[in-house]
């Protein structure tokens, strides 16, 4: 930049340095006398003063203003670091507002909607209230559920200035997963994250489809009309939120009754679902992938549980060599799985569920016990729970109502249950306590309701069966399942977490060549 002999030019330059009209001092020339505020004052002016005189020359003959710190579209000007700096400030502050004037948004309606979601933040959108109506969630909710290894996931709320998930995926497609069990009809609606997926919404709705299959082994035309009327709510939902990817379900209820295929054919003609009956295998698998999550990471082994409305699913995974695979990678250490031809609404329906007496809860025990009996999970499996690094992990109504009670919650809250760690004395305990709860207070709790209070004691003493034939010290409360299982399963199939950092599988690949 050119100038004259001895100048200085100035530090903060917004045109030519050769029409600067003020006198610069050098270094050596009294700059030690003066403090630094008044060497501040002195450049500010100076800036000013250079602004000017460029914004004089450069508007001669056109009155028009323009922002001090700007470069002159038809000026040849210099612009200072700051400079640049500020006038982004003041662009994205143009776009902001321009962006809310036309959304129709204001701080105010911001600042409430904020408030809105800190307060929602507190409830999950997989919260189950324990009533007969449908639970209609469309609040998105991230639920982080590792997968080939990943840290095990707690889940995350985002606020309304998160970072967006990387690799496109805030523009995937949605997946849904539907399982038509013998009580509830669930659905789960979700999009993957970078490690896990995000539940868009969620409907849960008891139908009882199963009830009386046990003693007639067919499905009533009440607990059908039941379940289309959930279904069809579920199809809605489904349309509305333009699934592309999605598996639905039907368990024991459909594998049992002898219309069971006829039922489907149905809900296929007045829905437009197509059903699909899984085996019993496949219901155990998919539990393991929807809570292998919560499996901790030290443990050597986990006895997996979940008991439905006509069946219970018990897993063994064994965990000695699984060399730090966590997550769905787990579900390739499944060494025996059984499944019991008994549930809570079966079991309700031969013992009796509102008014258990101790002898009517023992008798259920023995029955479930039966079952058990005749089913070996492993050989060496009563080794690995004497060394103490055997735990249980249940996934079933029946083990969300024993912590939400042991928790003391006034009202359910998943957010709370899920992860929940039960000692073997704490589990006996809640077990004793809701026995000797009479029917009408198991409808008053919270975390019970109307709906389940028949169901629940004979939930119970599945329970306990289980516990008195692999006693272990400690029990994880999963309130999660074969959903989770479904969506993990399907993205994973579509590799929507195969993504690898940049440059690490070359650098292996050279790696091995040398050697």
């Amino acid at each position: 930049m050119p100038g004259g002999a001895g100048e200085i030019p100035t530090q903060r330059a917004t045109g030519p340095v050769e029409n600067t009209s003020s006198v610069q001092e050098s270094p050596a020339q009294g700059s030690g006398d003066l403090s630094g505020s008044s060497r501040r004052r002195k450049k500010r002016r100076r800036g000013r003063a250079t602004a000017n005189n460029h914004a004089e020359s450069g508007n001669s003959g056109r009155n028009q203003p323009h922002p001090p710190g700007e470069a002159h579209p038809n000026s040849e000007t210099v612009t200072s670091p700051k400079g640049k700096k500020a006038a982004n400030r003041r662009g994205r502050r143009r776009w902001q507002n321009s962006r809310n004037a036309k959304n129709g948004h204001s701080d105010s309606a911001e600042k409430s909607n904020e408030e809105t979601r800190a307060k929602l933040a507190g409830t999950d959108a997989e919260t189950v209230v324990r009533s007969g109506k449908e639970k209609h969630r469309p609040r998105e909710t991230d639920i982080r559920l590792p997968v080939r290894g990943a840290e095990d996931g707690s889940q995350q709320k985002r606020g309304h200035h998160a970072r967006r998930p990387r690799h496109g995926q805030h523009n995937a497609p949605l997946y849904a997963a539907l399982d038509l069990g013998t009580n509830n009809c669930r659905l789960l609606i979700a999009r993957p994250e970078e490690r896990g997926f995000r539940v868009v919404d969620a409907y849960s709705r008891i139908v009882r489809l199963g009830e009386g299959v046990g003693s007639n082994k067919l499905l009533s035309s009440a607990a059908m009309d039941r379940a289309i009327d959930a279904l069809a709510n579920c199809h809605r939902k489904l349309a509305d939120r333009g699934v592309m990817r999605s598996r639905l379900i039907a368990t024991e209820a459909c594998r049992a009754a002898e219309n069971g295929a006829d039922f489907i054919e149905r809900v296929k003609a007045e829905t437009g679902l197509a059903l699909e009956v899984v085996n019993r295998e496949t219901e155990a698998r998919l539990a393991v992938a929807g809570c292998a999550s919560l499996v901790d990471h030290e443990a050597d082994g986990v006895i997996l549980f979940d008991i439905g409305g006509g069946s219970s699913e018990i897993v063994w995974l064994d965990l000695r060599n699984r060399c730090g695979a966590r997550g769905y990678a787990l579900t390739r250490f499944i060494r025996s799985w059984i499944s019991l031809p008994v549930g809570v609404v079966n079991l309700a329906e031969r013992h009796g569920g509102v008014h258990v007496t101790p002898d009517i809860f023992e008798a259920m025990v023995e029955d479930a016990a039966e079952h058990l009996a005749s089913f070996s999970l492993a050989d060496n499996l009563a080794e690995a729970i004497s060394s103490g690094r055997v735990h249980m992990l249940g996934t079933s109504g029946t083990v969300t109502t024993l912590a939400g009670v042991h928790l003391g919650l006034r009202r359910y809250d998943r957010r709370r249950v899920d992860g929940t760690w039960l000692d073997d004395i704490d589990v006996s305990k809640m077990i004793d306590q809701l026995r000797d709860m009479p029917y009408e207070a198991r409808v008053e709790n919270p975390c019970i309701g109307a709906d389940r209070a028949d169901l629940v004691l004979a939930g119970c003493a599945i329970l306990e069966a289980i516990r008195r034939r692999w006693t272990c010290s400690r029990l994880r409360v999963a309130d999660r399942g074969l959903r989770e299982g479904i969506l993990t399963e399907l993205m994973a199939a579509d590799g929507v977490w195969a993504h690898r950092k940049p440059g690490r599988r070359p650098e292996r690949r050279r790696q091995r060549n040398r050697t």
